[in-house]
């Protein structure tokens, strides 16, 4: 099990040995550090303030929001994961405006990748179940009560920190993220591209594919059952739009920051030369929108939580 922990969490780990670092070569041309100098400051610290203030404000509304819901309590891990990491990004933004060089110590530079991890496969698979609970209420209303009870919601929740937490943990261990520098934080140098493309694989469909294909299925269906049904009631119609709004928000998240971070981390890892600079800036822009995503969930709560914009508005 440990091995497996291991090897996963170094696979997770490829997207820092393609954006916040560069291979190990003899050739100062195979960096980008003055592109990423520039890019990744100006979008950490855009992030961190609507991210910091949006998700602060979503975990107190979801704790003051009575009767508590199971999309509610969804929603309330997804804006904790997302606090987590966007309390990270001022040491990332600082770490690039000097130039590369980490001075906060050792600990914090391992929660640093740590948390990146953490915070992207939490969100998607948080957006995930939203996504099929939200599918349920529309296309099986019948069954939507055991879906929807708060034990179950509870025990997901808990599951998909326990798996995402265990895979992680290793890259805590600093030999594990390949650090030989120590003033050197976010870089990393893999010893094997194939070994690390066939990792890649792992984690493309087991973090990824399989989300993103569960989410584009339950948009497809739940379009389809909302056509094929009779108009419903007022209340049932309320209840569907609301469902399907989320469905459609998490699909354009899903879109937006994840699919083009995942496409072109496999690519680069396909074909990482010295000659690739424009794939490798066109990867750092990609890690910037999947770091979007944790100042972007709060408008998920805003138009698809239930009871959250009118107790904003109160």
């Amino acid at each position: 099990f440990g091995r497996i922990m291991e090897t996963l969490a170094q696979t997770m780990n490829i997207s820092k040995v393609a954006l916040d670092g560069s291979f190990t070569n003899s050739s100062s041309n195979c960096t980008i550090d003055g592109f990423k100098q520039v890019i990744y400051p100006i979008t950490y610290l855009f992030i961190f303030f609507p991210g910091a203030v949006g998700n602060s404000l979503s975990i107190y509304v979801f704790f003051q929001t009575s009767p508590r819901t199971s999309v509610n309590i969804y929603m309330q891990n997804l804006a904790i994961s997302d606090l987590m990491f966007v309390s990270t990004l001022p040491f990332r933004a600082s770490y690039f405006l000097m130039g590369s060089r980490w001075i906060f110590g050792d600990i914090l530079c391992r929660i640093m990748t740590y948390t990146l991890y953490m915070n992207m496969y939490c969100s998607i698979y948080f957006l995930t179940v939203l996504s099929v609970v939200r599918f349920v209420a529309i296309v099986h209303p019948f069954k939507h009560g055991k879906v929807t009870n708060m034990k179950y919601a509870k025990i997901t929740c808990a599951a998909i920190w326990i798996f995402v937490l265990a895979a992680s943990s290793p890259l805590l261990n600093k030999g594990i993220a390949g650090y030989s520098n120590p003033v050197k934080c976010l870089d990393l140098h893999p010893s094997s591209t194939h070994r690390l493309l066939m990792m890649n694989s792992f984690v493309l469909v087991v973090g990824f594919i399989l989300p993103f294909c569960t989410i584009v299925f339950c948009y497809v269906f739940a379009i389809r059952a909302l056509l094929k049904s009779r108009a419903p009631q007022s209340g049932r119609a309320v209840c569907h739009r609301k469902a399907l709004l989320t469905i459609v928000i998490t699909l354009v998240l899903s879109l937006i920051c994840f699919l083009p971070y995942h496409i072109l981390r496999t690519v680069h890892l396909m074909y990482s030369s010295c000659s690739q600079a424009n794939l490798h800036k066109a990867l750092v822009v990609t890690l910037c929108l999947a770091a979007m995503n944790s100042c972007l969930d709060p408008f998920l709560y805003y138009f698809a939580a239930e009871n959250f914009k009118a107790k904003i508005r109160s």
